[in-house]
């Protein structure tokens, strides 16, 4: 049986120090899976934390979103009813306009009528001045006429 003692031996000093490298590595595996998987604990539990701050900002952006949507619209209702105000305001005035725009022009038309009256008296009174003008041009000559003879008749 020295033979198998020997074969033994043999495997004994070849395969016992692997065995030994084998649980010591093994041993440093499994620290370093520990380490790992606390690692990875860690990281999942920051995942979960960052999901949650994610959520909670989705909800206030949804929040914000909303609250600045009902805001708008009430702007928006605001803009409406100013413009419907202006726009009725606007429409007055032109009325308005419209009214002092007709009495203005009945009043230029009657000036315009005074005014046409006028120049046609005028022209009645220039044709009457002519009228007198040619009859003291004619008694003017007459009047000369008469002194003409008056002096001849007194020189006779």
């Amino acid at each position: 049986m020295d033979m198998t003692n020997i074969v033994r031996t043999a495997l004994q000093e070849m395969i016992v120090p692997e065995l030994n490298s084998i649980k010591k590595e093994n041993a440093e595996i499994k620290t370093s899976l520990g380490l790992i998987n606390k690692r990875l604990d860690d990281m999942n539990s920051h995942l979960v934390d960052q999901s949650r701050r994610i959520d909670e900002t989705n909800k206030r952006i949804d929040a914000v979103k909303t609250e600045l949507t009902g805001r708008i619209d009430e702007t928006n209702k605001r803009i409406d009813a100013v413009r419907t105000e202006l726009t009725g305001r606007i429409d007055e005035t032109n009325k308005r306009i419209d009214v002092v725009r007709e009495g203005l022009e009945q009043k230029i038309d009657a000036t315009n009528n005074r005014i046409d009256q006028l120049t046609f008296q005028v022209g009645k009174i220039a044709q009457e001045m002519e009228r007198i003008k040619r009859e003291e041009s004619v008694t003017s000559d007459i009047l000369t006429r008469l002194r003409t003879l008056e002096q001849k008749t007194a020189n006779l």
